[in-house]
């Protein structure tokens, strides 16, 4: 009885525990939630009007209807927060094989100009008027940031790198999905009585609009050679992610360390953001087009699905109310913001 009793105790535990099924199923359970959302997303961007804002924006609207809805999906918050974090900066990653650096070397220093411009006019001003209504600077920041760069993949991006609330990111994001979507129908509606040629207007949509989805649509009225000068201007914007993402987390970083003299300690703490190298390194991937068109073509459409999952993992973590919160201000800030940016943009076409 003795031995049987000995040998009871040192009896294995069974491989799949109790808690480590739960994982799983939480795990599981989250992710398909997002992919179902996003994967909804992708067929409402297929409806008139609505294509303009993009699967990200759509996604990130339906995750916030579902948790309104449905109310927190506690089950399943395993799986959504790794589609929030993981997916979202495998995302990201894969989104670097739109940029071919090589195109924007051949555009010529002028149409970098005006993208360093942009970024550097926007993300000044933007984060001077936070300071001015005394809005929140993490937020200040991630809405200057999707409007100088490329939107909610900005957005978000910055948003891992400076460890923002994920209500200020939703809010963020929304709001750039709403301007971006006023500005390029006003851009639509504006163009035959605008004084610009094609090509012009095209530079012009590219460095002045917020996302993809609203470039492309604000430029389509111009024909193939606005929309080849619009994307490759807004490509443009997309490779000044990295530095935009480093200064901010060097900046962000440097506030919280205000007590400490030690610059190797300020160092040690930057927040790097790895995920924006490895976007760097798919962009080089394209330019010397060390894979098939095919291939690329296909990881570049599974990013966007990626983010989109993202989008709607944070959107199932937010709350309509949260928005409430914030104020008018944060939104004055973005209209502001933008409309300043609208407005240097016919000056910014003398550098042509």
């Amino acid at each position: 009885m003795e031995a049987k009793k000995i040998l009871e105790e040192f009896k294995p535990a069974p491989f799949i525990t109790e808690k480590r099924k739960k994982y799983v199923r939480d795990l599981t359970r989250g992710i398909v939630l997002t992919g179902v959302l996003a994967a909804v997303a992708d067929q409402i961007t297929n409806l008139p009007f609505l294509s303009i804002m993009g699967i990200m924006i759509i996604s990130i609207l339906l995750g916030m209807s579902w948790r309104s809805l449905m109310g927190p999906q506690t089950s399943a918050d395993i799986g959504i927060g790794f589609s929030s974090k993981y997916l979202l900066r495998t995302g990201i990653i894969l989104m670097g094989l739109r940029l071919n650096l090589q195109h924007i070397v051949e555009a010529g220093m002028s149409v970098v100009l005006i993208d360093v411009i942009v970024i550097t006019f926007t993300l000044g001003l933007m984060i001077f008027l936070g300071k001015v209504f005394k809005v929140n600077p993490q937020l200040s920041a991630l809405i200057a940031v999707g409007t100088a760069v490329c939107g909610a993949a900005a957005i978000v991006a910055v948003s891992s790198v400076i460890k923002t609330k994920k209500e200020y990111t939703a809010l963020a994001v929304a709001c750039i999905a709403i301007l971006g979507t006023i500005g390029s129908l006003m851009y639509i509606i504006l163009y035959p009585l605008l004084p610009f040629e094609s090509e012009s207007y095209g530079v012009l949509v590219g460095a002045t609009l917020h996302e993809l989805a609203h470039v492309i649509a604000a430029a389509a009225p111009g024909g193939g050679a606005s929309m080849e000068n619009a994307l490759l201007t807004k490509l443009g914007r997309v490779a000044l992610l990295i530095p935009a993402a480093l200064f901010l987390g060097y900046l962000f970083t440097e506030k919280d360390q205000k007590t400490s003299n030690s610059t190797s300690s300020k160092i040690k703490n930057l927040p790097i953001p790895w995920f924006i190298f490895g976007f760097l390194a798919m962009s080089v991937v394209t330019t010397f087009s060390l894979i098939s068109s095919n291939l690329s073509n296909f990881l570049i459409e599974v990013s966007v699905y990626l983010l989109a999952m993202a989008m709607a993992g944070l959107g199932l973590g937010i709350n309509f109310g949260d928005f409430k919160k914030a104020g008018i201000k944060p939104v004055l800030v973005g209209v502001l913001g933008f409309a300043a940016l609208a407005a240097i943009g016919p000056l910014l076409l003398l550098l042509l």
